[in-house]
């Protein structure tokens, strides 16, 4: 009896191992191959793929495309193209409240489409507006459309450089996007004059850094800067109280004051006033009474100020032109536009930094620029002499929570 049940448990051990050894003959080891790699049929091992995930989808599985929007194109149109009618397409957009509106689907942004292993059904199409979300139409089991919104991580980040030629140059010398020069600009935009950089002028920024999936895509507020010039040293500290969000110094003064340098972002002064300067078309020496700033065609122009529009029509050689009363003592003009901006025309309300129109040529004109005009007290004045008096700091009430804010700011600052 012992005996037949010591044959039994060798017996049982013995297939055990047999089928032991099948399965590591069979199945492939983990750790021992990379990741997504197909093992040769001649191994001896069952062919193992990883699937590639994007959009939360296994696109290995779909004969897939990428394009971007043309000029014209509708999402409908495109739809209905890859054989999606207009019922379901109607569905897919989310009924008679739509997920995803036309303004929305913007020329030069990418989208993909998914089909079927032999081409013949779309099964998903999907719409990036921006890095940060994306659009997925259904067309298979149910049909619909879902926005996914990427997960964001926040870290605070600085960048520094030193002034060669411009502040655009340095700060994409060392790497920074197109989003955060802008940024950095609009924190100093009342302080600094763009266009008499000195060389060898230094600054440093501290701002949000945007990361997805743990590369960095973008930049939120730039919570603090500082400017080095050879005689002072300018600070931005942003501060987020509703009431008084904006830009101080470091005691507490609002950076704003009233009115920006310039209504360009990123352009160089052409000509410059001056009562005396010879016209280059009429030829002929006549008064230049405004700031010549050159730049690409259709380059935004902005209001230098709050305001009202006085005008904003064609006329002569000023061309397409917009006029703004900012208050009693000052107006100004903005000359030889391209075009006006969104809704601009005569009466309306503008915001500071708002776009009233585009760069041109338009009027007597040799070249892209606007010629900015500035009126104080009804006399037109070269704007880079004016100063104006300082705002109104912040309420004493506010000054401690101000105060924390600042130093969190100047920690990394003075790193």
């Amino acid at each position: 009896m012992i005996l037949e049940k010591k044959h039994l448990l060798i017996g049982c051990s013995l297939i055990v191992v047999a089928i032991a050894l099948l399965l590591i003959r069979w199945l492939p080891v983990p750790g021992i191959y990379p990741r997504g790699m197909v093992i040769a049929e001649n191994s001896g091992y069952l062919p193992l793929v990883i699937p590639t995930r994007k959009y939360d989808l296994a696109i290995d599985t779909f004969a897939w495309e990428e394009r971007t929007v043309k000029n014209g194109e509708s999402i409908g149109q495109i739809l209905y193209e890859n054989g999606i009618n207009t019922p379901k397409i109607h569905d897919a957009l989310g009924g008679d409240n739509p997920v995803l509106r036309p303004n929305t689907f913007r020329v030069g942004k990418k989208y993909t489409l998914f089909r079927s292993p032999d081409k013949k059904h779309l099964e998903y199409l999907v719409y990036e507006p921006d890095i940060y979300r994306y659009y997925r139409f259904q067309f298979i089991d149910s049909i619909g459309i879902r926005e996914i919104v990427r997960p964001m991580e926040k870290r605070t980040r600085t960048a520094s450089g030193v002034i060669a030629s411009s502040i655009w140059n340095a700060m994409a010398d060392q790497g920074a996007s197109p989003e955060l020069i802008t940024k950095m600009e609009d924190a100093l935009q009342w302080s600094i004059d763009f266009y008499h950089l000195q060389k060898g002028e230094r600054f440093k920024l501290v701002y949000e850094a945007h990361f997805i999936e743990g590369n960095e895509v973008g930049a939120g507020r730039v919570a603090g800067a500082r400017y080095d010039m050879a005689n002072r040293t300018i600070h931005a500290i942003y501060y987020d109280e509703p009431a008084f969000k904006g830009y101080y110094d470091l005691e507490g003064r609002p950076l704003n004051k009233g009115f920006l340098k310039s209504p360009l972002r990123f352009s160089r002064i052409s000509s410059h006033f001056n009562m005396s300067r010879m016209h280059p078309i009429l030829r002929r020496v006549r008064p230049h009474l405004g700031t010549d700033y050159a730049a690409p065609y259709g380059t935004p122009i902005m209001a230098v100020g709050n305001g009202v529009v006085l005008e904003a029509r064609y006329a002569g050689g000023n061309g397409n032109y917009v006029k703004i009363r900012h208050d009693k003592q000052h107006t100004t003009q903005y000359l030889h536009m391209s075009r006006f901006g969104p809704g601009i025309r005569s009466g309306i309300q503008v915001q500071q930094g708002q776009t009233i129109g585009y760069v041109g040529s338009t009027g007597l004109a040799t070249g892209p620029h606007v010629c900015f005009r500035f009126w104080k007290n009804g006399k037109q004045v070269n704007h880079l002499r004016l100063t104006f008096p300082p705002p109104e700091p912040l309420p004493k009430s506010e000054l401690p929570l101000f105060q924390k804010e600042k130093e969190a700011v100047l920690a990394y600052l003075n790193k």
